[in-house]
């Protein structure tokens, strides 16, 4: 090997390979199966809560459990992806979700339960990030956010398949055998990522791993490459990757970044959390909640793929700020639709495209903002404060009902947390191109 060649611009010459379109497929897997882990508690609440003849507020730690061992999960395993390996840390989160969730099925009681939902989650926060941030530093740049984003649309997906599982499950099996099949799942999926998943070419050439490990691995990524070039990586490691995320520039980014998560997973929470409650309240029948809701969903999907496609096109930082604007115009129809349904549809399915549209696209962002060395702590970080936005827009929805809200004054509110997500990236954008114009030091 003669020529010394920047890792990216060297995956940027290369067609897709067929390594490449493996690792993206091994990391929506991933996703799919953390998305219908994550997703299963709710449709299996009413059945626990029937078995154990629990009130509804007995399950509250439940539901909390699995948000904060999300949120501890993604603080730990993040820093140590970046120590230890990509791959390393997402094998042992998945097969640690995996067993937690089978010794979840065998609970003999709710704090039991309350306890392996917490370990569950632990998991589940390390493993997206890690699969984010190796769909990333596999993708070329020119097409880097659609096929980040597109990777995460596993997660909507595995979700939705959770919820059609559980209702088949629950009748044949009860909710014990969709905790199981939540943690067979990933265990099966583990020999396939060892196997053949391989990690992250940044990753090993900031570590200087061995000749023979980097060949074999140019071999499988560039089959038609006779003499691979040596390969480096513009960014070196200088302290720990948790105190990366607060030097130099990228402490204003951070924050910037934390910002937009945590506003935008405390709207999405929120209404994923109370829609069907708020409506109902208002007088609809469960079937139109259902219908509502599930566009919100639905919108989430197509508004991850679109606009994935155009932060490629258009820049990250243009699209997402004007995206989060539109999620917030699309919150005022919905305060304002009154009793016409097929306003609030339309006006639910456009928030769900601008706003959990844009936190899908918003984790790509943070694979791209930060360096190898720190990007799966700042991945994993900038998750994490997404959590506490996640609990806290589901805290906000019972405290704004119990004070006797309506559905319009609720959902009207919710427009400002999504200017704030907007403002939060539009400055993260005019700063970075600042960066851009000058040396980077950390």
């Amino acid at each position: 090997m003669h020529a010394r060649q920047d890792v990216q611009q060297f995956i940027d010459q290369l067609p897709f390979s067929r390594l490449q379109r493996l690792t993206l497929w091994l990391c929506f897997l991933v996703v799919t199966v953390d998305g219908f882990d994550t997703a299963a508690i709710g449709f299996i609440a009413p059945a626990i809560r029937a078995e154990w003849q629990l009130s509804a507020s007995a399950l509250a730690p439940l539901f909390g459990a699995g948000l904060f061992g999300l949120m501890a999960g993604a603080l730990i395993f993040g820093p140590l992806a970046d120590r230890l390996g990509r791959k390393t840390i997402l094998l042992f989160s998945v097969l640690f979700f995996g067993l937690a969730s089978l010794a979840a099925a065998w609970s003999p009681s709710l704090g039991a339960l309350v306890a392996w939902r917490f370990l569950t989650g632990l998991g589940l926060g390390g493993a997206m990030p890690c699969a984010i941030t190796m769909t990333s530093e596999y993708c070329p740049s020119a097409r880097r956010s659609t096929l980040v984003t597109l990777m995460f649309c596993g997660f909507t997906i595995g979700s939705a398949v959770g919820g059609l599982a559980s209702a088949h499950l629950l009748v044949q099996f009860g909710w014990r055998g969709v905790l199981l099949v939540g943690g067979i799942l990933p265990l099966l999926l583990v020999p396939a990522l060892a196997l053949w998943l391989p990690e992250s070419l940044r990753f090993l050439v900031s570590r200087q791993a061995s000749t023979a490990r980097l060949q074999a691995l140019l071999r499988r990524l560039a089959p038609g490459v006779s003499e691979p070039p040596e390969l480096s990586v513009g960014d070196r490691a200088a302290g720990t990757p948790v105190r990366a995320l607060f030097s130099g520039h990228y402490a204003v980014g951070t924050s910037l970044l934390w910002v937009s998560f945590f506003m935008s997973l405390l709207i999405i929470y929120l209404i994923s959390s109370w829609l069907p409650t708020l409506l109902t309240h208002a007088g609809a029948s469960m079937s139109r909640a259902s219908l509502v809701t599930s566009t919100f969903q639905i919108g989430g999907t197509l508004g991850a793929i679109v606009l994935g496609r155009f932060m490629d096109r258009a820049g990250a930082h243009r699209t997402l700020s004007l995206a989060y604007v539109l999620g917030a115009v699309c919150v005022a129809m919905s305060s304002l639709s009154g009793g016409q349904l097929w306003l609030l549809v339309l006006a639910i399915f456009g928030v769900g495209v601008f706003v959990s549209g844009s936190q899908v696209g918003a984790n790509a962002l943070a694979a791209q903002f930060y360096p190898t060395h720190s990007r799966a702590t700042g991945v994993s970080w900038a998750n994490a404060a997404g959590r506490c936005g996640s609990v806290v827009g589901s805290l906000c929805g019972g405290w704004m009902m119990s004070m006797d809200l309506g559905m319009g004054v609720i959902l009207s509110m919710l427009a400002v947390p999504a200017l704030v997500s907007a403002l939060a990236i539009a400055v993260l954008g005019r700063r970075h191109a600042a960066w851009t114009r000058q040396p980077v030091s950390t």
